[in-house]
């Protein structure tokens, strides 16, 4: 019997494939160094470039493109999960911007095409939020469903 876990607020869930092949120790640890590199890139990026000129950036190692399909928007939530959790024992900036950059890069380089989208709210308070998208469906969460899209990248 499967054990299904919540996927993060506002992403639709799907169930999860009940024999989903783990990785091992070494692809995990390739996938640590990766996400890391990808915040160091990223970070140093954000003060040096415009925004849209950080993504142009981040993508352009990108594999071939692979078309989208459920497998792919499964393998980007995967993905998605690994980066947050990562970035979560990293000091320093790794709010929304910084994690949606990240992925933005880590799914680029797998082909796995992806928009990086600000969105922001004017009231009560002014607040603006950073998600990446898959397919049109979320990968990270895209807040509490009162941000406005501005841009999409």
């Amino acid at each position: 019997m499967a054990v299904l876990r919540p996927e993060p607020q506002g992403i639709r869930s799907r169930p999860r494939q009940a024999h989903r092949e783990r990785l091992g120790h070494a692809e995990r640890l390739r996938l640590v160094l990766e996400i890391l590199a990808a915040y160091a890139r990223a970070h140093r990026a954000l003060r040096r470039a415009p925004i849209a000129t950080v993504v142009a950036s981040l993508r352009q190692q990108s594999y071939q493109a692979a078309q989208p399909s459920t497998d792919r928007l499964d393998e980007a939530r995967r993905l998605g999960r690994a980066v947050t959790r990562v970035l979560a024992l990293v000091p320093g900036d790794t709010r929304c911007l910084v994690r949606s950059l990240v992925l933005t890069r880590v799914l680029a380089r797998r082909g796995i095409q992806a928009k990086l989208v600000i969105g922001a709210r004017a009231a009560p308070d002014f607040l603006a939020h950073a998600w990446v998208e898959c397919s049109g469906d979320p990968v990270l969460a895209p807040g509490d469903g009162t941000f406005s899209r501005l841009v999409e990248l």
